[in-house]
């Protein structure tokens, strides 16, 4: 049987095409990764497995507040063979004790997906948290800097509605997923939502698992310019936006030059440089 979180990196994550994206948009042979509100650490994981045909020492670390998330994270680090190189941590990723200032661990990649950026309710905790992550950045690459920090958001005309999305994922093992991304509430006025996943695991014609509201979120929906704003204020030099992350290793990374290539509705991933 398929849990919560095998359902959710089938369905939900990209780590080989994020790893790319991080990797490309660096530009600089990358070799520390940090994943905060790390779930599973799938993409952490997979920067293992991807750096490590590059370059040697690749390391990576993963940080969640869930003591179940992290056993998950463990768990599946062992299997693919990479619990070597991925350290993984249960805290609050948004406090300064979390961040490591000697070079020898400071990471040359900041990254937090899955729209998590927005378990930060407050912009004043925002900016302490993009404080935090710059200050470090500024010491990767043994101390030369030229870090990035890199969270995705959505948004557009349908950001605040209500409503459903559905669709369907390949499992290991023939089944087929059946994956329903709801928003339950929105407030355009405070930009707070609340979003759940739900999943139905069908094999041969028979639905065989159900997962209502396997995953909830309360988020604060940070819109791009807010984000971009709090990135400057903190130091970041520069701020790019991506609509394009799904990328194949190799292959360049373009940002958004008009706001026209975005569309009506969007996800984005926003990149500070150091």
């Amino acid at each position: 049987m398929l849990d919560r979180f095998d359902c959710y990196e089938l369905c939900v994550q990209s780590p080989r095409h994020v790893v790319a994206f991080l990797r490309a948009a660096h530009g600089n042979a990358p070799m520390v990764l940090r994943e905060d509100f790390c779930g599973t650490a799938a993409v952490a994981r997979r920067w293992i497995t991807e750096t490590r045909k590059h370059e040697a020492g690749a390391r990576a670390v993963g940080i969640d507040n869930e003591s179940a998330v992290i056993f998950a994270a463990r768990e599946r680090a062992a299997e693919a063979g990479v619990a070597d190189a991925v350290e993984f941590v249960r805290g609050d990723c948004t406090v300064a004790e979390a961040w490591p200032l000697d070079q020898q661990t400071a990471p040359d990649v900041v990254f937090v997906g899955n729209f998590s950026i927005g378990y930060i309710h407050r912009r004043a905790d925002l900016l302490a948290y993009l404080s935090h992550a710059q200050r470090v950045l500024m010491r990767a690459q043994a101390g030369f800097g030229g870090g990035i920090f890199a969270c995705d958001t959505y948004g557009g005309a349908s950001a605040f509605k209500l409503g459903a999305i559905q669709r369907k994922h390949p499992g290991r093992a023939g089944e087929v997923i059946h994956y329903t991304w709801i928003h339950e509430r929105a407030d355009p006025v405070t930009a707070m939502v609340e979003n759940s996943i739900s999943f139905r695991v069908e094999k041969d014609g028979e639905i065989i698992q159900e997962l209502p509201q396997a995953f909830t979120y309360r988020w604060r929906l940070w819109s791009i310019a807010e984000l971009r704003d709090a990135l400057l204020e903190v130091g970041f030099k520069f701020v790019e936006v991506y609509k394009d992350v799904n990328i194949a290793p190799g292959q360049p990374a373009t940002p958004v030059n008009d706001a026209s290539e975005l569309g009506d509705d969007w996800i984005v991933m926003i990149v500070g440089r150091t």
